[in-house]
């Protein structure tokens, strides 16, 4: 699962291409410049170090994830409950909701999600 650890900035740089995959990569350096204000060789060198660990390919000059955003979402949210939380989802509620008021609607989705984790 180590495979699915972003650094922030190798985050940002996977979200431009999750949000306009397939992307050629004179267009990739484009958006890199302007969203994240990387030179070239900035993107050629991070998008190779994703290559490298299989997140990313770039074939004939066309990029493309070979992992889903979900996927890191999901290893990032599990990192974030074990490391602080010590794997209790009731005490990272707690401590993310805080004082926070959420909807009704809010409510019935969490106990939907909560029930289809259930069975």
């Amino acid at each position: 699962m180590e495979k699915y650890k972003l650094f922030d900035a190798e985050y940002k740089f996977a979200s431009i291409i999750w949000d306009n995959e397939p992307i050629n990569s004179t267009e990739l350096v484009r958006l890199c410049a302007d969203k994240l204000g990387w030179k070239k060789s900035t993107t050629y060198t991070v998008l190779k170090k994703l290559s490298d660990r299989a997140i990313l390919q770039n074939k004939d000059a066309v990029v493309t994830a070979l992992v889903k955003r979900e996927d890191v979402q999901r290893y990032e949210s599990n990192a974030v409950v074990e490391k602080s939380f010590n794997g209790s989802l009731p005490k990272f509620l707690t401590a993310f909701l805080g004082d926070r008021k959420i909807t009704e609607q809010e409510a019935e989705e969490l106990k939907q999600i909560i029930e289809e984790a259930v069975k």
